[in-house]
């Protein structure tokens, strides 16, 4: 048994079949009394049975109480040599320092929807299955970045369309609409025709769909013609929306109008709940793509006349006279945001829960014409969803007193986060308060008298 199991030997087999007698797995979420945790931990100094090591996969640590990781920590501190344990889980955050420190830790990252798709393929073909890669393309989409939520997905598809895989019944399952109301919809919006717009619209209600989804497949139609806007021959490499649709539709909408559409997309599924009904939000949505559709032919006094203006030194007065009647629409002035100033920032604009650990897990890295780039600890890359990015996004855009982008870039190493600090210095008060309590006169007289020993995991700062 070693990191690169062979597949055919005895321990490959039985660890792949889950009757291996030295890889024992624990569910945290159902064990969190400190009781369960000692009879886990009794046979921990026995040799392993017929691997090179004993292995303790415990899931969802974080579930396990405080008396619960002080029992676990006494045998961290000091393994036997013939012991690994792999601690699982999806919130970090919540496991004491003192087992932190003890581990080393390896954040695994969602996987790619093409890399999802190729696997999807493969395991169709190996199981002789006929398929469309659109339905595999829509599968991997909605996995989020799980491969076993990929693959129950699949296995759910086949159920429901009778051993079909194909797109048909795989946007039926998941809820999602036919691709061709959705390239309807975005033609109706190139060519600014509001009654052909309408007019999909009731054809798509008929069908009683799920207008959050709707509203995604229209944002991912756009986020696709933006791609091809800037690097064409990638419409032939797109499985689920037709070449000949995306080229088309990417030459009848400009870049700026597809860029606002998309952001338009992402407010409507923001706004879709507090509509008075569902249907009614996503139609308001459309019309909003329409109604704030830019007029192109004062795109140049907006952008490039204002520049030449502060260029020349007169910004106030280049700026008027360039505009003329667009002023509402100039995009207000960069805000500087420092690494120091974040915290406060955070602070301010109210987040909490979830959206704040994940903003204090970033750095800014720039604040230009709205779009905020935020830096992001390789370590906190899993908890990034899109939910907790809608979230600090609409925080941000109320704080800042208009509407902002965010975009992320994973750092490739630790990163000095606010988060980090924390961390770093919680774990520099924690070891300060156990280096003054073992040196504390009593303490030393009671372990030279007794033999007793110091739980450090016992020990907490008083300030």
């Amino acid at each position: 048994m070693s990191s690169n199991p062979c597949g055919t030997c005895a321990a490959c087999r039985e660890i792949d079949e889950g009757r291996f007698v030295d890889l024992l797995e624990v569910d945290a979420a159902s064990r969190t009394k400190v009781d369960d945790t000692r009879e886990l931990l009794d046979n921990v100094q026995y040799a392993p049975t017929r691997g090179r090591y004993k292995v303790y996969l415990i899931d969802e640590v974080h579930m396990l109480s405080n008396h619960s990781f002080n029992a676990l920590l006494k045998t961290l501190e000091e393994p036997p040599p013939h012991v690994k344990f792999l601690l699982a889980t999806t919130d970090p955050q919540k496991l004491p320092v003192t087992v932190l420190s003890r581990c080393l830790q390896f954040s695994l990252k969602r996987l790619p929807a093409a890399l999802i798709v190729e696997r999807l393929k493969f395991i169709a073909a190996a199981e002789n299955l006929a398929f469309e890669p659109a339905a595999l393309a829509l599968l991997a989409r909605a996995a989020e970045g799980s491969m076993r939520d990929a693959l129950s997905l699949l296995d759910q598809l086949i159920a429901f369309g009778g051993g079909a895989v194909d797109e048909v019944h795989a946007r039926a399952m998941l809820g999602t609409i036919d691709r061709g109301h959705v390239g309807r919809l975005i033609d109706a919006l190139s060519r600014a025709d509001g009654a052909a717009l309408l007019a999909e619209v009731r054809e798509l209600d008929r069908g009683a769909p799920d207008y959050d989804r709707a509203l995604a497949e229209v944002a991912a139609l756009l986020q696709r013609i933006a791609i091809v806007q800037i690097v064409p021959e990638a419409a032939h490499q797109d499985e689920e929306f037709d070449a000949a649709l995306l080229s088309r539709l990417a030459k009848a909408i400009s870049p700026a109008d597809a860029q606002l559409y998309y952001q338009i997309a992402l407010g409507g599924r923001r706004d879709l709940n507090m509509a008075p009904e569902p249907r009614i939000g996503f139609e308001m949505t459309l019309l909003r793509m329409l109604a704030f559709r830019p007029d192109t032919a004062m795109q140049p006094a907006r952008v490039e006349r204002p520049a030449a203006a502060a260029q020349a030194g007169s910004p106030a007065a280049g700026s008027s006279a360039a505009l003329g009647t667009a002023q509402s629409t100039v995009v207000p002035p960069p805000v500087h945001i420092d690494t120091d100033n974040w915290p406060a920032v955070v602070e301010a604009a109210g987040l909490s829960g979830m959206v704040r650990q994940l903003a204090l897990n970033c750095v800014p890295g720039g604040f230009e014409n709205s779009l905020l780039t935020l830096k992001l600890d390789q370590a906190a890359s899993d908890r990034r969803t899109r939910p907790l990015e809608e979230k600090l996004v609409q925080g941000l855009s109320k704080y800042f007193g208009r509407d902002i982008r965010v975009t992320f870039e994973i750092a490739d190493s630790a990163l000095n986060s606010p988060a980090r600090q924390r961390m770093i210095a919680e774990q520099d008060r924690i070891a300060r308060a156990t280096s003054a309590f073992e040196a504390d006169p009593a303490v030393k007289g009671l372990r030279e008298r007794f033999g007793a020993d110091v739980d450090a995991a016992s020990v907490k700062p008083t300030n």
